[in-house]
């Protein structure tokens, strides 16, 4: 493993993004955090939303009893990250899908600001706080449409009620999204794992997929994680820093 300090880019990095025709990506809460978007954890069940800790209130049997209050709850998530705009991590992240063959972006968060930033066909592992679902259907619907004062939302075509489209705990992630990050990443030659705290699965067994396909690996994270220490370059810092440095 070759830990570096994020002004010093190791050069076989460098060799790598100019050779690299298959690359990719994994962001997590970490790259949303620099621009300002809550995390709502506090740890150890703390309470977060009317007395409710963060995995009551997100949760799918909270769908099923009190979907009112789930989009309340919604509803101001929306609020704060709408205040939020991408960081130069996520601009940078936008550039790379015209600098490589094959590139794949596949993130944890749910806010957004990938696309906000110019990416295009991000893989959404956990969802999008800014979409609703339909109960009955599964018509997706984007909320910035929808009318704020009818919650829960009703399906515009077959009037059903509509929850958040993210994936709640007690849930799987979304199966067609998932195969496709799992293949991408299976068949990458360079991998990116930036943000995350590598510990909620199944979206943390990406990088372990890659690197065991014989990707060339980099973390790019403030501490170290469970994923360090089987890094070939672990970048310590904040993304928003280092990853225009290797647009260099």
């Amino acid at each position: 493993m070759n830990t570096r300090q994020h002004r010093n880019i190791p050069e076989e990095l460098r060799e790598r993004l100019r050779s690299a025709r298959r690359v990719f990506v994994l962001t997590g809460a970490g790259v949303s955090a620099e621009s300002g978007v809550p995390t709502f954890r506090g740890g150890g069940h703390t309470a977060v939303w009317k007395g409710m800790p963060f995995e009551v209130i997100s949760s799918a049997s909270m769908v099923r009893s009190n979907l009112p209050e789930v989009w309340e709850w919604f509803d101001y998530r929306r609020g704060r990250i709408g205040e939020c705009r991408p960081n130069p991590a996520h601009e940078t992240i936008a550039r790379w899908q015209e600098r490589f063959e094959s590139f794949t972006l596949a993130t944890q968060n749910v806010d957004g600001l990938h696309a906000a930033a110019g990416s295009r066909g991000v893989l959404e592992l956990h969802g999008n706080a800014w979409r609703a679902r339909c109960l009955k259907c599964g018509n997706r619907e984007d909320m910035r449409e929808k009318q704020r004062d009818v919650r829960p939302p009703l399906c515009a075509e077959c009037g059903t009620q509509m929850r958040p489209d993210v994936v709640l705990f007690g849930e799987m992630l979304p199966e067609r999204v998932w195969i496709s990050a799992a293949e991408r990443a299976a068949h990458c030659d360079l991998c990116f794992v930036v943000g995350t705290s590598a510990i909620v699965y199944p979206a943390a067994g990406l990088p372990y997929a890659a690197a065991e396909a014989g990707a060339f690996l980099v973390e790019v994270n403030p501490e170290p994680t469970p994923l360090s220490e089987m890094c070939d370059v672990t970048l310590r810092g904040a993304a928003g820093e280092i990853l225009p440095l290797l647009d260099d």
